[in-house]
C-alpha cells in the first residue's frame, strides 16, 4: 500500500513538473502610435533577471504575431518564441499595423508604406530598452521582416545582435521576379512579360491603372504604393551598414527565398555568420521536397513542429 501511495505521489510530482515546463508566461504589451495602437505579446521567463529579449518580426502579407494568416496556419513564430522562452530568452511578437489585433492602426491598405513597419520596430526597440528586466535587445526578422529588422538596427546602439531568417538578399522586385518565374512555368510568354513590366514600372515609382482582374491580387491599386516603397531598398546595401554580430539563417527547401540569398547577404557583410539548415522550408518546418504541393501541409498545420536546428542556432548565437 505504501509503495502504491509513493508511486502516486511520484507520478503527481512528475506531472506537475512537466506542466510547469510546458507553461509559458505571457503578458500583453502595446505600442501607441499616431495612427493607433499596435498589440503584442511578451514572453518573459519569470525566474530570470537581466535577460536578453528578442523582437521577432513577421514576414510579408497579413501575418500575425504567431505566424498565421487567413491563408496559412503554422504557428511558426509562436513555436519559436516558446522555444526561446524555455531557454531563458524573452521574446516580443506583435501584430503589424493593419493586421489582426493591430488592424485599426492602419485602416486602409493604401496608406501603408514599408517605412511604417521600420519605424514601428524602432519604437518597439525604444520601448523595451526602458524595461529593466532586459539586458540586450536582439532583432530576429523573418522573410520580409529580415529587411525591416535590418534597417531598424542600423546605427542603433540599443540593438546588440541581428538575425536574418529566410531573408531576401536582393531587392523586392528581383525576388518577386524570381518567385513569379517559377509560378509562371508553362504559362503564356505574354503573361510573364506583362507581369514583369508591371514590376519594372513599380520599381521606377510608377503606379499602374486598369490592372486586369486576373492580376488584381498582386497588383491591385491599394497595394502598389507599398510595393514601390519596399523596392527602393537593397538588402545588400543595408546589411553592409551593420557592425553588430549578424546571423544569417536559410533553409535548403525554402521555395520562396532560396538558400542562395544567404550567400548574397554574407558577401555583402563578410563578418556575419551563415548557417544553412537542411530540409527547412520558408515557414521554418521540416520538408525534404521542393514541391509546393508536398510543402503545403507545413504551411497549414498548427501541430507540425519547427525545424530543431533553427532554435539551436538562434539560442547559441544569442547566448554566445
Amino acid at each position: 500500500m505504501k509503495n502504491r501511495i509513493l508511486f502516486l505521489i511520484l507520478t503527481a510530482s512528475i506531472s506537475l513538473t512537466l506542466s510547469a515546463q510546458l507553461l509559458v508566461s505571457e503578458e500583453p504589451i502595446v505600442l501607441n502610435t499616431e495612427t493607433g495602437t499596435i498589440y503584442g505579446t511578451l514572453k518573459v521567463p519569470s525566474n530570470k533577471s537581466s535577460i536578453p529579449v528578442a523582437i521577432i518580426i513577421a514576414g510579408s502579407g497579413p501575418t500575425d504575431r504567431n505566424g498565421n494568416s487567413q491563408l496559412t496556419q503554422n504557428n511558426a513564430y509562436k513555436m519559436l518564441s516558446d522555444n526561446l522562452f524555455y531557454n531563458g530568452i524573452a521574446t516580443l511578437c506583435f501584430d503589424k499595423r493593419g493586421i489582426a489585433e493591430s488592424k485599426q492602426a492602419m485602416k486602409d491598405e493604401s496608406e501603408i508604406r514599408f517605412d511604417h513597419y521600420i519605424d514601428d520596430v524602432r519604437a518597439w526597440i525604444n520601448l523595451l530598452s526602458k524595461d529593466k528586466r532586459f539586458s540586450d535587445i536582439i532583432i530576429i526578422g523573418h522573410s520580409e521582416g529580415s529587411l525591416i529588422g535590418m534597417i531598424a538596427s542600423e546605427n542603433n546602439v540599443i540593438v546588440k545582435k541581428y538575425i536574418s531568417v529566410a531573408g531576401m538578399g536582393v531587392s523586392f522586385d528581383v525576388t518577386l521576379k524570381e518567385q513569379m518565374e517559377k509560378q509562371l512555368s508553362g504559362q503564356p510568354q505574354a503573361l510573364k512579360e506583362t507581369i514583369f513590366s508591371y514590376i519594372d514600372r513599380l520599381k521606377n515609382g510608377e503606379t499602374i491603372s486598369n490592372v486586369p482582374p486576373t492580376l488584381n491580387a498582386l497588383f491591385r491599386p491599394s497595394i502598389q504604393p507599398y510595393m514601390i516603397s519596399i523596392m527602393k531598398y537593397d538588402p545588400q546595401k543595408e546589411i553592409a551598414k551593420l557592425s553588430i554580430p549578424i546571423l544569417i539563417l536559410q533553409g535548403t527547401t525554402d521555395i520562396q527565398v532560396t538558400a542562395e540569398h544567404a550567400d548574397i547577404l554574407l558577401a555583402a557583410n563578410p563578418k556575419a555568420k551563415k548557417v544553412i539548415i537542411e530540409n527547412m522550408n520558408h515557414v521554418l518546418k521540416d520538408c525534404t521536397s521542393n514541391d509546393m504541393q508536398a510543402q503545403s501541409p507545413t504551411y497549414n498545420n498548427l501541430n507540425i513542429p519547427l525545424n530543431k536546428e533553427l532554435g539551436k542556432a538562434i539560442i547559441e548565437f544569442i547566448k554566445d
